[in-house]
């Protein structure tokens, strides 16, 4: 399996503004620089993403290098400590858009959702062209096509893999994953099937696989693998989902205050429940009944959201 040791090393330029003959690199910001949530848009007091130039000022501006998650699951942090905050996990094939490396830590962003954090160097290597997704957990990367044979990774559902369909394989970079535990990529899957195969998974804020979820990863997860897009959060989740359902049904997200589920009828809700520490299938009443029992919680009226 990849370590990406050599794999990200190289400089990341970054762009100065001005610095640079006949006016190339000049950006232009006029008026007052607009407000922007740090959790989405890279920028930091030294450093941004060049794509926000002309709206945003920061003293130097970078243009993203792309990469893959070469490691099953990496954290992404707020900082670059070990000791800091997990916001996100980036999951084997998931591409990262890279800013700047310091210290062993490589800070972007995922660019499936913008989550902007700071992820170990080694857990990026190149980029690639998911043709696979996985869609069980605890999948073994074979040395051979042969269910006996030792391998070289264990990779989490939603793992991403670039590879060729050889029989009942599919022969990957570092070695063959069963046929059975994946899916092309594109192929619609139901979203409550999904999020029911993490039941009883632990909680764990910031976490995205079995190992451990929370509650906007277990919708985003299961979106991800019904072919949809959706942010990283619980706010920016409701934001972006703009078709509000009165009568709740199958796959509707329900948010109450900072906290979502997954409809998976119109009486039940599966959610990665902080409280209860695990991913659980229960009424909808006792989940607003708990929630609204909650110091975060101004109001435990459950809103329903559609996806389209």
């Amino acid at each position: 399996m990849e370590t990406g040791n050599n794999a990200m090393t190289a400089p990341v330029r970054m762009g100065q503004p001005g610095s640079t003959p006949l006016g190339h690199n000049r950006f232009g910001l006029t008026g007052v620089s607009k407000s922007f949530d740090t959790r989405l848009i890279a920028i930091r007091a030294d450093l941004a993403d060049i794509a926000v130039a002309g709206e945003h000022f920061a003293p130097h501006y970078a243009a993203p290098m792309m990469g893959s998650g070469v490691a099953p699951y990496a954290a992404m942090r707020d900082a670059p400590d070990l000791s800091a905050p997990m916001v996100s996990e980036l999951l084997y094939g998931e591409a990262f858009a890279l800013l700047d490396v310091t210290g062993g830590w490589a800070w972007g962003y995922s660019h499936a959702d913008h989550r902007v954090g700071y992820v170990a160097v080694d857990a990026l290597g190149p980029t690639i062209a998911p043709t696979h997704m996985v869609v069980r957990d605890d999948v073994l990367v074979h040395s051979k096509m042969d269910s006996n044979s030792g391998g070289s990774a264990i990779l989490p559902f939603g793992a991403l893999l670039m590879g060729d369909v050889q029989g009942e394989w599919l022969a990957v970079s570092a070695g063959f994953v069963p046929l059975s535990s994946v899916t092309p990529v594109g192929t619609p899957v139901d979203m409550a099937s999904t999020a029911a195969h993490f039941l009883d998974a632990p909680y764990l804020s910031g976490g995205r696989t079995a190992k451990g979820i929370d509650a906007a990863a277990l919708v985003q997860i299961s979106a991800q693998a019904a072919g949809l897009s959706l942010p990283r959060d619980a706010d920016t989740q409701q934001m972006a989902t703009t078709i509000t359902a009165d009568a709740p049904q199958r796959g509707d997200l329900m948010f109450i205050g900072d906290h979502v589920g997954l409809m998976i009828d119109a009486d039940h809700v599966l959610h990665a429940c902080p409280i209860q520490g695990k991913v659980v299938s229960e009424p909808l009443s006792m989940a607003v009944s708990r929630r609204s029992g909650t110091i975060d919680t101004a109001d435990p009226t459950p809103i329903f959201k559609r996806l389209p």
